[in-house]
């Protein structure tokens, strides 16, 4: 359990969530990075620097899940856009009608609403949402401990060479040189996906002093084409983790916990309603593991695959999360294979291959009845009977958009039930149950970054997206009142959009 592992292995396999976030194919960061790295040392960088190209260029979209709940509600759906905007100009006229056409699409009736919405947020609605994603994927490397030069870059993630494409309007060399690499080798792995070697140096000769750092322009040239050839030919998994600087970077096995909250809140972000909601599993899985005689190891392995259980989430559209009414079929075969999602990924790393198993069938039931597997009885390793347990339980008592929530009593006589008529197991379910009767209040005498109690109020309702004027109502005091509290808080924790408040609420468990 002390065995030290290598950093690269575990983030390389995580960024295949981002992927799926953007609604890329996965490998998409890896082969960035490989792409970033070694033309960072084609210009002669120091490794020191090198390592944040590296890591930077890896999780570039770290902070993709930001803005899911504010694209949703504005174009109707989240990944399209997301995977459409990050290779469009949007400084050209065509470009501008690209994303236009996203508007609503698929909406029927609801169209033109998103399209007013649209409208209405005008340029300060997607300067917002690029600031989300930029503050949560600097927050987040933060967490990772990887450094002021990654936490910077990936501030500058959305940030183009003319100043005319970020989320804060810098140009040229204000602009990290990580994150110039990143962006660079991001537009080049895409475009080449879509029309090979030729057709990335097309897109960056064109985009150069737009886009692009001219300089890092013309070593792309000499060297570029050859380098997307040779990841075409390679394993990507075994090269991303030659190319990385060295010394390679490893951490003791008491990270993967750490890690694993980023993960876990990453995911949570997506949805306004699911904040939180991994880490509450996490937390009454491992309580019930003790409870059922787990020694302190296996509680380990169960509390981490439980933080990222729903990895896999990020595959799935918003559009499908956030529906109000009935799944279709289709969308409910997407939903279904969210778990193999997460299997997926977590299998693609040596130090997390072990939770896979576990965090996979958390959807299981005893009866053959669950998904992805369709197994039953002894098929589901009791950590995983747990864990369907505390997920059933914990999404009862969130509000979903089919539902709202169900009080913790309700929630524990529905999960008894289900531990009767064979659904979930009897004992697990009972272990499940008394550790959400028995967990301590948290009585606190004081807030993080000195907030008040009515600023928590607040916070946790606009992490959850209530505007201005709906906080105002259903904490029953002035609009003008809403918007001090608002302002007072985002000042004290060092953000300026509702994802960045969401991922401080979450970071300090104020959700509950």
């Amino acid at each position: 359990m002390d065995d030290d592992l290598r950093l690269a292995d575990l983030l390389a396999a995580l960024s295949v969530a981002t992927d799926l976030g953007m609604g890329h194919e996965p490998e998409k960061a890896v082969r960035s990075c490989v792409l970033a790295t070694e033309l960072a040392r084609a210009a002669g960088l120091p490794e020191a620097r090198i390592r944040d190209v590296y890591y930077t260029s890896m999780l570039q979209h770290l902070g993709c899940t930001a803005s899911s709940h504010e694209l949703t509600y504005l174009f109707g759906d989240d990944r399209p856009v997301l995977a459409q905007a990050e290779r469009t100009d949007e400084s050209t006229l065509r470009g501008t009608a690209e994303m236009f056409a996203l508007v609503g699409r698929g909406t029927g009736l609801r169209r033109p609403q998103h399209l007013g919405r649209v409208l209405r947020a005008g340029p300060s609605g997607n300067e917002t949402i690029l600031r989300s994603v930029c503050e949560v994927g600097g927050r987040m490397a933060e967490r990772l401990h990887l450094g002021e030069g990654v936490r910077a870059a990936l501030q500058d993630g959305t940030e183009t060479w003319d100043g005319r494409g970020g989320a804060y309007g810098r140009a040229g060399e204000d602009i990290t040189l990580p994150a110039r690499f990143a962006l660079l080798s991001a537009q080049a792995v895409l475009f080449d996906g879509l029309g090979g070697p030729e057709a990335a140096l097309d897109v960056v000769r064109g985009r150069a002093e737009r886009w692009f750092d001219p300089a890092l322009v013309a070593i792309f040239v000499q060297v570029g084409p050859d380098l997307l050839r040779q990841l075409d030919a390679t394993d990507v998994w075994e090269e991303v983790l030659a190319v990385e600087p060295r010394p390679v970077k490893c951490v003791p096995s008491s990270r993967i916990d750490e890690i694993a909250h980023v993960f876990a809140d990453m995911v949570d972000l997506k949805s306004s309603f699911t904040l939180g909601h991994s880490s509450g599993v996490a937390e009454l899985a491992a309580q019930a593991g003790e409870r059922l005689g787990f020694p302190p190891e296996r509680v380990t392995t169960l509390r981490r695959a439980a933080l990222l259980h729903d990895l896999g989430r990020v595959a799935v559209s918003n559009a499908v999360w956030e529906r109000p009414g009935r799944l279709t079929t289709t969308q409910w075969e997407q939903v279904r294979l969210h778990p193999y999602q997460t299997e997926r990924i977590l299998d693609r790393s040596s130090g997390l291959a072990h939770l896979s198993g576990i965090a996979g069938m958390h959807h299981e039931r005893q009866d053959g009845t669950g998904y992805h597997h369709g197994v039953a009885g002894s098929a589901v390793p009791t950590e995983a009977r747990i864990l369907a347990a505390a997920d059933t339980f914990q999404a009862m008592t969130q509000d979903r958009p089919h539902r709202p929530a169900v009080r913790r009593e309700q929630a524990a006589e529905q999960l008894e039930r289900d531990g009767v008529a064979g659904g979930l197991e009897a004992e697990c379910v009972g272990a499940v149950v008394e550790a959400a009767g028995l967990r301590a209040t948290r009585g606190r005498r004081s807030w993080p970054a000195g907030l008040t109690d009515r600023e928590v109020e607040v916070l946790r309702l606009m992490a959850r997206g209530s505007s201005n004027r709906e906080i105002a109502s259903q904490l029953v005091v002035s609009r003008r009142t809403a918007e001090h509290h608002v302002q007072h808080i985002y000042t004290k924790i060092g953000g300026s959009t509702r994802a960045a408040a969401a991922v401080f609420a979450m970071e300090h468990d104020l959700l509950r």
